[in-house]
């Protein structure tokens, strides 16, 4: 039994904890989470719930993986922290990259670690400006993104983050970033005659040719939009966006940090539309969320470049290849492999998507029904024939995300579009109990 309920411990917490997208009058009705198991959430008064969005998209191995618990407890025992700088290293980070290299995209076989997404995106930007210098481009600095594209929050991620919520409270903003539209299938408007996917693939040969081709170092794309709402492009789109890039020489750089390992149907998100990145960014299901680590691999030639300058590379951070870190991720690798991840996500998630679309198709005020493997989406509109969307006072979104609350269902919103990303170990029973309970919580708050 816990000692103090919910409420009380909230009330500590607003005492001294600041918290990410911290906002006191949301927080008041807050939930202290105590234990988990599997694909279960237990608070503080004791009342369990569903995690509909495994945790912030990472926990895919669920809670309560023993594996995980003791490659962090023996590493902890061994070599609980060593530096990754230069002429400094440690045998699990070493394990690490050889098993990402045997695992990754063909061309990408070296590796950088992070503690995150965030830092990811940092380090890539970067890269990308170092490589560029090398080859004697040193203008190659402008990253493109898009629209509802989410790549973490520091200050140049927050940057390449394309919800632009995140903005007005810090900028100016550093210059050099530039966003395109989303490809977004259900929104996006497509001149006659044009796909859809290759409409919008073309916005970014567009910005390119604006900005000027000697200037553009990378686009940056999540393969599936995550945070911005489960946006799964049309088969036609990355293709595209692959030809565009080889042709203005732009690198293209893969962000999966949330479609990495498995999380998609697929061990990486662009292996879908049968295409490689540049470089690609990575976290969150490495270590299921168990252990904070995170990085990013490049493409032979960018090694090969790197290496051949024979200078150093001025980027570095604490905790890059944290052996703890790298322990845990391969105890996490192992689980991907033995549990077979990918298809788990392909079967669970089509069986998801499908009981999705029977239950809530039909209703008035949902849009679109979405998603790819244990990634999906439910948008909401005020005219279903219009897609026309209701006005953000009326906070549907949320109230429809309180209703799941109250019905043991934990999950996010992004605006109006509801978000499910459960771990990839929940149980058949469990998919059809979010499906039951989000039915329910729509028709609370709509009719």
């Amino acid at each position: 039994m816990n000692v103090f309920t919910n409420q009380q411990l909230i009330q500590q917490d607003t005492e001294h904890l600041i918290h990410p997208l911290h906002h006191q009058g949301m927080h008041s009705n807050g939930l202290v989470w105590v234990r988990g198991k599997g694909a279960i959430l237990e608070d503080a008064d004791g009342k369990e719930y569903l995690d509909g969005l495994a945790g912030l998209w990472n926990n895919t191995a669920g809670h309560g993986q023993q594996t995980l618990v003791d490659a962090a407890s023996q590493q902890m025992a061994t070599l609980p922290y060593a530096s990754g700088y230069t002429g400094s290293t440690n045998p699990k980070a070493i394990e690490l990259a050889e098993r990402l290299s045997e695992m990754m995209y063909p061309k990408i076989n070296h590796f950088f670690f992070t503690s995150g997404g965030g830092e990811s995106s940092d380090s890539n930007f970067k890269m990308a400006r170092y490589y560029w210098k090398l080859k004697g481009k040193p203008e190659k600095t402008k990253v493109i993104s898009r629209q509802w594209g989410y790549h973490g929050v520091t200050l140049a991620a927050m940057c390449a983050t394309g919800i632009s919520s995140y903005w007005p409270m810090f900028e100016p903003r550093i210059p050099g970033f530039v966003h395109i539209p989303s490809p977004y299938p259900y929104r996006f408007q497509a001149p006659e005659g044009v796909s859809q996917g290759i409409a919008a693939a073309n916005e970014l040969e567009q910005a390119i040719l604006r900005e000027g081709p000697e200037t553009v170092a990378m686009f940056l794309a999540e393969p599936v939009q995550g945070a911005g709402g489960v946006i799964v492009p049309q088969d036609d789109y990355f293709p595209r966006i692959r030809e565009i890039c080889d042709q203005y020489e732009v690198l293209l750089v893969a962000d999966e940090v949330i479609t990495g390992f498995g999380r998609t149907g697929t061990l990486f998100g662009l292996q879908h539309w049968g295409i490689e990145p540049d470089m690609i960014q990575f976290a969150k299901a490495i270590t299921s969320g168990y252990f904070p680590l995170g990085g990013i691999g490049i493409s032979d030639e960018i090694h090969q470049t790197m290496t051949d300058s024979g200078t150093p590379w001025m980027h570095a951070y604490t905790y890059s290849s944290h052996p703890v870190g790298c322990a845990v991720a391969l105890a996490m690798l192992d689980l991907i492999e033995k549990e077979d991840f990918p298809t788990q996500a392909r079967e669970k998630g089509a069986r998801l998507l499908k009981n999705l679309k029977e239950a809530l198709e039909d209703h008035p005020n949902v849009g679109d029904v979405r998603g790819l493997g244990m990634m999906c989406g439910i948008e909401i509109v005020k005219d279903k024939a219009t897609g026309e969307e209701f006005d953000a006072s009326e906070k549907i979104g949320p109230k429809v995300h309180q209703a799941g609350v109250e019905r043991g269902l934990f999950s996010r919103v992004r605006g109006d579009v509801y978000c499910l990303a459960p771990p990839i170990i929940t149980t058949e029973s469990q998919l059809d109990q979010i499906v039951e309970i989000l039915k329910d919580s729509i028709t609370e708050v709509l009719g």
